[in-house]
């Protein structure tokens, strides 16, 4: 075992988040790189939900600023190179996306099973290369999307809220935290 270690942004916000808002749950970090960044069990450490996470910078801010539609309509918009290797074969039960919005201070997390996740990627991008990657866009009427790919009016519909393909649509897993909360009673 490696006595030193270390973690990373997404890591330390998604462990404290679940520190700060399921108190009965215990929240633990491999001495390992496994696959696994945190392991989050009951408080008997007898069921277990592993979390591999993922953090981004926001692309807001970056990129998108100038255009107000998304300044005033969008929360965080994030992208992540995943290996396609690596998600097919993740022994986690769940991918956390961080989406850190630096315009209002917003902390939210896309939960997703990783089979749902690449099932997802391929019926909207088709045949995936060993290099994914993934935009995720949260917007203020706490709605997630996957846009890469999309041309500039799809993405103002996004931001307005009028979008709608079942494929690309995230929401279902924005900021739910049911598997963690299962293990929190």
């Amino acid at each position: 075992m490696n006595p030193f270690f270390s973690v990373h942004a997404g890591e330390y916000l998604v462990g404290s988040y679940i520190e700060q808002h399921f108190k009965r749950v215990n929240v633990w970090i491999p001495s390992r790189d496994t696959g696994v960044d945190l392991l989050v069990t009951d408080r008997q450490n007898c069921r277990t939900v592993s979390l591999q996470v993922k953090f981004s910078k926001d692309y807001l801010v970056a990129d998108m600023a100038p255009e107000p539609i998304f300044r005033k309509e969008l929360r965080a918009c994030g992208w992540w190179t995943i290996n396609r290797g690596k998600l097919r074969a993740s022994a986690a039960d769940f991918w956390v996306f961080v989406l850190q919005g630096f315009l209002r201070g917003t902390i939210d997390f896309a939960i997703v099973p990783p089979k749902e996740f690449w099932r997802r990627l391929r019926s909207i991008h088709g045949s995936l290369k060993n290099r994914i990657d993934s935009y995720l866009w949260v917007t203020e009427r706490d709605h997630c999307w996957e846009t890469r790919g999309l041309g500039h009016e799809d993405q103002v519909l996004i931001a307005t809220g009028v979008y709608r393909n079942p494929h690309r649509d995230f929401a279902r897993w924005l900021n739910n935290w049911g598997p963690v909360a299962q293990l929190n009673r």
